[in-house]
């Protein structure tokens, strides 16, 4: 087990009430968890996503924190947070990383690997 270690899941859902494909505006929405597992408190600081659309257009979101907190997090604990992407293709990808600061003042990132934004049965 390493000191400095966190592990995230993600759940997303396409939100049709919010888009509108005649705009190409289709709207998710992702719930994401994070845990520390790792023997080292530590506090997640700032965010980097990559977003990449279906025609392949990236957008970079990089900002302090989560919906507004720096979760402070002991080994063993979570913290769970939603949050949305709105993209112009019914389809699309997110990946990124979580830069985290241990009570220690160990610096370290948290890569967070590439989820699937896509609207119900449209993938194969």
């Amino acid at each position: 087990m390493s000191n400095y270690d966190f592990t995230i899941t993600v759940v997303t859902q396409y939100l049709a009430e919010q888009s509108d494909p005649v705009k190409d505006q289709f709207v998710f929405a992702y719930t994401i968890n994070i845990k520390n597992t790792g023997q080292v408190p530590a506090q997640l600081i700032s965010r980097h996503w990559i977003i990449t659309d279906a025609q392949n257009k990236v957008q970079e979101v990089k900002g302090l924190g989560v919906v507004g907190h720096q979760p402070f997090l002991k080994p063993g604990e979570a913290f769970e947070y939603s949050s949305g992407s709105s993209l112009t293709t019914a389809q699309g990808t997110m990946r990124g990383s979580y830069f985290c600061v241990a009570e220690d003042g160990h610096r370290f990132e948290v890569p967070i690997s590439e989820f699937i934004l896509s609207l119900p049965r449209t993938l194969h």
